[in-house]
């Protein structure tokens, strides 16, 4: 693994050429070969060129400008105190936001490592903001409707708009597992700013979840996963997981110590679906083989308001197409390299700001 010297937080190298499923899906570069291989298909639904789309500046984009790089900034509010790895690209203002939320237990240079925006972001030109908090326990969050993490995320934000050069109609939210839970959460909270979302390995549909706008969604999950499962609630391996003091398990009634929240019942599917009906989308959606083990349902939405699911085949608990960090399949199970979930999300985000 690489180290920036500046920082001492891990870079990731620059990605190398991947199969044809892994290049961002633009009609430019491999339509042809696409609709070859696999028939005609429906690029995404969203802004036909986003890069006509006007751009919101953000207050920050009224103070001196920032010098691009990688830092580790910190951040109070509502009663939390936290810290999160600031990439911020060459590229001129106002740059689109990526956030992206860690899991349970994994500290936030671990996700930034594992997902790659921060270096994939200096490419791209948008700004990646990888938050955690500062408590005693594991990294995690509660996602909770209205709970002071929500709160703290809402106002880091804020804090980013108000110290950056951002564009307010292309905030986007990312996070793999609890990361996810907290993605889908912040959706239902904030929709209003978040133009898309991203959530890996735990996508959830909440019950109490109302928006005030269609907030579109692509989400990864492995069928075999084995701590959030493909088919609903807590996989078998959840269990091993410790409670935030350490004292017991994370999931279930466990006597020995606190546990933490976890998925809901329903499966991956019904969880997109809940999105997808929530979005005014049709209730069936167009299934096919993107990948020898990847299968992408795509429901057909109104225009801007895509859902998508890509369900990897024997997949474990982890980001689609990470080669950096050596999670133990033994626990986490098997990963892919068939698909690029990081490029797969961006092109994504690319397509779907907020309306104007």
């Amino acid at each position: 693994m690489k180290w920036n010297t500046v920082s001492g937080l891990p870079g990731r190298p620059a990605r190398s050429p991947r199969p044809l499923w892994h290049n961002p899906l633009r009609p430019t570069v491999v339509a042809a070969a696409i609709v070859a291989i696999l028939g005609p298909f429906t690029l995404f639904a969203g802004v036909a060129n986003a890069e006509d789309v006007s751009a919101a500046p953000s207050p920050g984009c009224a103070v001196a400008a920032t010098t691009p790089g990688r830092t580790l900034e910190h951040f109070a509010a509502d009663g939390r105190a936290g810290s999160y790895i600031r990439d911020i690209p060459a590229a001129p203002g106002p740059r689109p936001v990526v956030l992206d939320l860690h899991g349970y237990l994994e500290p936030a240079v671990i996700a930034h490592a594992s997902s790659g925006f921060g270096d994939y972001g200096a490419t791209q030109g948008f700004i990646t903001v990888t938050p955690q908090l500062d408590e005693p326990g594991p990294p995690r969050w509660n996602f909770e409707p209205q709970s002071a993490d929500m709160h703290w995320l809402a106002g880091l934000i804020d804090h980013v708009g108000a110290t950056l050069c951002a564009d307010t109609r292309r905030i986007f939210v990312a996070g793999l597992s609890m990361g996810a839970f907290t993605t889908s959460s912040l959706a239902c909270h904030l929709s209003d700013r978040i133009a898309a979302i991203a959530p890996v390995a735990g996508v959830q549909d909440f019950p109490w979840c109302t928006t005030s706008r269609p907030v579109p969604v692509i989400a990864f999950h492995g069928t075999a996963d084995p701590i959030v499962a493909y088919t609903g609630g807590s996989g078998p391996n959840a269990r091993l997981l410790p409670s935030p003091d350490g004292t017991g398990s994370s999931v279930g009634t466990d006597r020995n110590g606190p546990t933490v929240n976890g998925p809901g019942p329903a499966s991956v599917p019904e969880s997109v679906a809940g999105w997808a009906r929530r979005n005014g989308c049709g209730a069936v959606p167009d299934r096919q083989q993107i990948a020898p083990d990847v299968y992408r349902e795509r429901y057909p939405c109104p225009a801007g308001t895509d859902v998508e699911l890509y369900s990897v085949q024997g997949g474990g608990h982890v980001w689609p197409g990470d080669t950096v960090v050596p999670f133990p399949e033994v626990f986490v199970g098997s990963n892919t390299t068939s698909i690029d979930a990081t490029q797969l999300i961006w092109d994504f985000f690319e397509a779907h700001p907020l309306p104007e």
